[in-house]
């Protein structure tokens, strides 16, 4: 059997992990329900409303999707790029990179400033 586990109290100021509200760490420890619970479907449909709210829109397709900060930038440009667009990246590290490469493989003309 294991020792219990204590780690110290941090205020996380880095790009993550980041800190944690204690709702969520509270609701984590919940229960856990399946994927097709009836209780799990309201909790999603509730959270697609909301959703909906947020964004003004009327989209049934509305939902949330869980995902690293590079994965929504990726949905971003893909969403939003088409071929033949212009797509000006600024390249400061990985993240700029990997963006600009998404961009071209949208089918943009893909300009880089590079620092």
């Amino acid at each position: 059997m294991s020792k219990p586990l204590f780690p110290p109290v941090r205020t996380l100021m880095g790009p993550g992990p980041s800190d944690i509200h204690p709702q969520v760490l509270e609701a984590m420890g919940k229960p856990t329900v399946g994927h097709l619970d009836p209780f799990y479907l309201q909790v999603m449909t509730d959270l697609q409303a909301m959703l909906r709210t947020i964004f003004r829109t009327k989209n049934d397709m509305t939902m949330a999707i869980s995902g690293t900060g590079s994965a929504g930038m990726e949905t971003t440009v893909v969403n939003l790029v088409e071929p033949g667009d212009t797509f000006l990246a600024c390249v400061n590290g990985v993240f700029g990179g990997r963006m600009a490469d998404v961009a071209g493989r949208a089918g943009a003309n893909v300009h880089k400033v590079e620092r």
